[in-house]
């Protein structure tokens, strides 16, 4: 195994009350991309400064490699002293890096490099700053949610080239579908301290549910253990003093080892308030249009939303999104066409800009409107502190100013105030921002078990593909030029319908150029059939199918042992990664067969 390049051991870090870091680690090899995950203030971000050195921690082991590069992704980038965005990314290069990197990133993040960085957005400058990290191309790479305010093209761009850089990574991001292509190995941040699998997002959550499964068996053997100890102490007090003492001070210590035992931080527990049922038809656009100067943002457009749709819309920073949901939601007026909305409509908003929030506001009053103590929740009358509690805030936050609050704990206090509201029309701009995993799949849920209508906005491919039921797009994704489609599924489904139509205008293209000549076989010529080779795989692949679905469902029943990670590290990874090799092959023949079948059916008529 190579010697690692940065090592973190037995981290302490305290800002006063619980450590935040007590015992963490973080070991990078050279080509590592590793993705370190943990609850919204678990100290992810914290262990990526300490790593970087931005932060020294109070007690443990800190190890860099001397002639080793590391780049850190700032979440608040310093332009100071710099005129133009492009010098201030070549400030990140090193001696003998190419200033041609840096043109070639900003170019592909959205930027030209010559914008004045006084004058950029909070989204301008996060690019900005990931142009600086990645262009000197380090020997370690840290980024803390590079995927922020990057839209969807940008983002499958960066996959690109994090998959092919030649740096090793750390990666702390909220995209679940991000992780899962770019990550191979996974440190959890869990209650101070850290574990590591050496396998990739996408394994992530079963291992950390059986290791959780472990962890509760083994506090309920130790509760036991002390009621069978206890009851010797009342009633086996009989034997020689010292074995005694022994055994009571063991006692002793198991009791301070189950009260000191700290649990999994809960998840948020939450439903949305019932509101007056809405009308069938929630919203109708007809031949909508939009256009600023001489650009067009919405060409003729037209939607019915039924109550109980959920409705994505995805599409380039800058392609209209947010104009189109405003003109939808009736916020703004179109050009020409209509919009009628429906009837019994109650509307709550979820904006990306966090503009509801005043930063001197504390938590209490912004969740009751400065109405006392209390609110209305499904018209239950709830304490705040209560209410607050079910969103991970402890009671003595009530009186804090949001200014106080992290990116994700903003997200999680507009999450409790719109579902406090009765609503029948949630309307979601980029809900998924700063919120950690368990945040999202509770926010899933709610959107996905929602009685009334949602309409939202994001670039969360995953997120997506679990929630709506039709998806809006630019007709032309790289160059939108006003003109939108609704495709039926989340995005996964709509590129494949994207694909479908392009291939088919591809082949009506083709034809339309084939000489007439060529457009049927002469007469009496033979037909054309499937190969040898071709009619054995169609014969043969349902067989090997067969073979690895029982092969997987074999390893399924040995892996759905809780304990058998606890107890066989090694054979749980061996079977993790025999069934991931199954896995792919079950998919390659699938495909395979497919597209036999279809070119079968396509020349037998």
């Amino acid at each position: 195994m190579a010697p690692p390049i940065l090592k973190l051991d037995d981290i302490f870090l305290s800002f006063g009350g619980a450590p935040l870091l007590a015992g963490a680690g973080l070991q990078i090899e050279a080509g590592d991309k590793i993705c370190l995950v943990g609850r919204n203030g678990s100290g992810k971000s914290t262990l990526l400064k300490i790593a970087a050195g931005l932060v020294e921690a109070q007690s443990g082991e800190v190890f860099r490699h001397p002639s080793s590069t590391v780049r850190y992704l700032e979440q608040a980038p310093d332009f100071a002293g710099f005129n133009t965005v492009q010098a201030y990314a070549e400030a990140g290069l090193g001696p003998g890096d190419d200033p041609y990197r840096v043109t070639y990133l900003l170019s592909h993040l959205g930027l030209t490099g010559d914008e004045d960085p006084r004058m950029l957005s909070g989204g301008e400058s996060r690019r900005a700053a990931l142009a600086r990290v990645m262009a000197p191309e380090p020997d370690i790479l840290l980024l803390d949610e590079p995927t922020n305010h990057l839209d969807l093209p940008t983002i499958e761009w960066l996959e690109g080239e994090l998959q092919k850089t030649r740096s090793a990574l750390v990666l702390i991001s909220h995209d679940r579908r991000f992780l899962e292509k770019v990550s191979t190995a996974t440190v959890w941040l869990d209650r101070g301290t850290s574990r590591r699998l050496d396998r990739g997002f996408a394994h992530f959550e079963a291992w950390r549910d059986q290791v959780l499964e472990a962890e509760e068996l083994e506090q309920h053997k130790l509760g036991k253990s002390i009621e069978r100890e206890e009851h010797w102490l009342r009633y086996g007090v009989t034997a020689r003093r010292k074995r005694n003492m022994r055994r009571l001070g063991e006692l002793q210590t198991m009791r301070s080892n189950y009260r000191g035992h700290k649990g999994p931080q809960g998840t948020v527990q939450a439903t949305v308030s019932d509101a007056q049922e809405s009308g069938k038809l929630v919203i109708e656009a007809d031949k909508i249009t939009k256009s600023f100067g001489e650009r067009a943002i919405v060409t003729p457009f037209s939607i019915r939303v039924h109550r109980g749709d959920c409705i994505g819309l995805v599409g380039p920073n800058g392609a209209g999104k947010t104009t189109l949901l405003k003109m939808l939601t009736g916020q703004l007026s179109p050009d020409s066409g209509t919009v009628k909305l429906g009837t019994n409509l109650e509307i709550a908003t979820l904006d990306q800009k966090r503009e509801d929030l005043d930063p001197e506001d504390t938590l209490a009053n912004y969740l009751t409107d400065g109405r006392g103590e209390n609110l209305l929740v499904n018209g239950e009358q709830r304490h705040v502190t209560g209410y607050m509690k079910e969103f991970l805030f402890q009671p003595e936050q009530a009186r804090t100013p949001i200014r106080n609050l992290s990116g994700g704990e903003r997200a999680r206090l507009m999450l409790a105030r719109i579902l406090s509201r009765p609503t029948n029309l949630l309307i979601l701009d980029e809900p998924t921002n700063d919120l950690d995993i368990e945040t999202l799949d509770l926010l899933q849920e709610i959107v996905a078990g929602f009685p009334g209508t949602v309409i939202l906005v994001s670039h969360d491919r995953d997120f997506l593909d679990r929630t709506v039921t039709s998806t809006i797009a630019p007709a032309v994704p790289d160059a939108p030029d006003g003109r939108w489609i609704e495709y039926a599924g989340g995005y996964s489904d709509m590129l494949v319908q994207r694909k479908g139509a392009l291939e088919e205008r591809r082949k009506a293209e083709r034809a339309a150029e084939k000489p007439k000549t060529q457009e049927a076989p002469a007469s009496g010529s033979s037909k054309v059939k499937l190969s040898f080779k071709q009619k054995f795989a169609l014969e043969n692949l349902p067989k090997e199918m067969a073979k690895a679905e029982a092969e997987i469902a074999k390893r399924e029943q040995v892996m759905a042992d809780p304990n058998l990670f606890t107890r066989d590290p090694a054979a749980f990874n061996r079977l993790a990664s025999e069934m991931e090799k199954l896995r792919a092959g079950l998919t390659k023949m699938e495909e395979e067969w497919l597209e036999l079948e279809m070119l079968r059916e396509e020349l037998e008529g």
